[in-house]
């Protein structure tokens, strides 16, 4: 690129470290993985709540195993915003934690969700883990991850986010790709970044409180399941109908409601 990203560390660090003491922020200009990186550290006992940011990411993954691609650069815009956020935490109950990590993605980076009529496009969240647009491409994902740390109920999370700024090409892709700058032209990975930082630790802290029922609402607002005929990939197909209380997708199978809660299975709207 020929001018090197500001990104606003700074501003980023002063906000967090009064909610995280020794918080830290790290910018990599490359990387296998951030959150590779973190777990990695977090297995040498290093526990410290940290930002790591990658501006290209070799061997991004996602959830299952997946790779997590993004585009070439253009014009000096990043391709796509890619971060891990480590810290240590201590729910009560962890059940449901992505769709609150995905809530607070999908409002602060489309505070206003336009009505359904309106032909905007609309940030939705698709169960578990997954930011895409109501017209079925998927704009990013989140990654997590935890190690040990202290005692049985403590353990150290790593939240992993990538987001694509830019669409990348279809090409090798199961599904269809979108970038913010769907949404609106003005956005940057560096401008993603400190819209997310801070609410995602409020995030997170209150999650530990409160535990997925503070955010129940706010998933449901935003659940592009809801309601559609979906298949499963253990083979089962039914009606999507929200989610349980602990964050389980709710299915109505020729077997009768079904609550998916295993991290292997996926699954995919077919209507």
């Amino acid at each position: 690129m020929s001018n090197p990203i500001r990104w606003p560390a700074e501003a980023i660090w002063q906000a967090i470290d009064p909610l995280l003491p020794g918080f830290s922020v790290e910018i990599l200009p490359e990387i296998d993985s951030t959150n590779t990186e973190l777990m990695r550290r977090a297995r040498q006992g290093r526990h410290d709540p940290v930002l790591l940011v990658a501006e290209r990411q070799t061997a991004g993954r996602g959830r299952l195993g997946r790779p997590w691609h993004s585009g070439a650069s253009q014009a000096g815009v990043l391709p796509a915003l890619t971060f891990s956020l480590g810290l240590p935490l201590a729910p009560r109950d962890w059940s449901g934690l992505s769709l609150a990590v995905g809530s607070c993605a999908a409002e602060q980076l489309q505070p206003q969700l336009p009505p359904p009529d309106s032909g905007a496009p609309r940030l939705l969240l698709k169960w578990p883990n997954d930011l895409w647009l109501h017209d079925g491409r998927k704009l990013g994902g989140i990654l997590l991850e935890t190690a040990s740390h202290g005692g049985a109920s403590s353990r150290y999370l790593v939240v992993g986010m990538g987001i694509n700024i830019l669409a990348p090409a279809a090409d090798g892709l199961s599904v269809p790709a979108a970038g913010l700058q769907d949404l609106a032209a003005h956005w940057r990975a560096e401008q993603a970044l400190e819209q997310l930082a801070l609410p995602l630790v409020q995030t997170l802290q209150r999650f530990a409180e409160q535990g997925f029922a503070a955010f129940a609402q706010r998933f449901a607002q935003r659940d592009l399941l809801n309601g559609r005929q979906v298949r499963l990939s253990d083979g089962q197909h039914g009606q999507a109908c929200g989610v349980a209380a602990d964050g389980a997708l709710r299915v109505h199978t020729s077997a009768g409601m079904q609550h998916i809660s295993s991290s292997e299975v996926s699954v995919r709207p077919t209507s």
